[in-house]
């Protein structure tokens, strides 16, 4: 499963630091990718925690692979988050403090595929009408995107 539940055996549910790579996706039409986590329900972009010697990239494209089936062919930075904001509490009690690199895509390939271990449904959204319960933690670098593509 990875370095994080490696790293779990000895901390148990104690907070940690979980550094991510995820990733905004945008079709031709500058529709917004989100899937429904299965965890908590929550709508959010892919992503994931890098694994041992992973850049954030690399963790990026993995975890988009992974989640949606998708291959990301030229990602752009859009965001680092981190702090106190990125507190989160997993439903099985494991605590985190993510650092998260935000990357933006707009050059892909492949069909979607919905990883049902931790996906319960995705789809494109238009910006200017997303899904009212996403990640509380997304909420404010999911805005920086929608302000970007007004102008």
């Amino acid at each position: 499963m990875g370095y994080i539940m490696d790293l779990r055996k000895y901390v148990g549910h104690q907070p940690i630091l979980m550094p991510a790579g995820c990733v905004m996706i945008l079709n031709e039409k500058k529709q917004l990718l989100l899937q429904k986590r299965a965890d908590n329900g929550c709508w959010a972009y892919p992503g994931g925690a890098v694994e041992l010697a992973e850049s954030f990239e690399e963790c990026a494209v993995r975890e988009v692979l992974e989640e949606t089936g998708l291959e990301c062919l030229e990602l752009q930075e859009f965001k680092c988050l981190s702090g106190a904001k990125m507190h989160h509490v997993y439903p099985n009690g494991d605590e985190i403090y993510s650092i998260e690199m935000v990357f933006l895509c707009e050059k892909y390939r492949g069909e979607l595929k919905v990883q049902e271990e931790e996906v319960s449904e995705q789809r494109f959204f238009d910006l200017d009408n997303l899904p009212d319960n996403i990640s509380p933690h997304q909420v404010g670098v999911i805005q920086m995107l929608v302000e970007k593509y007004r102008t």
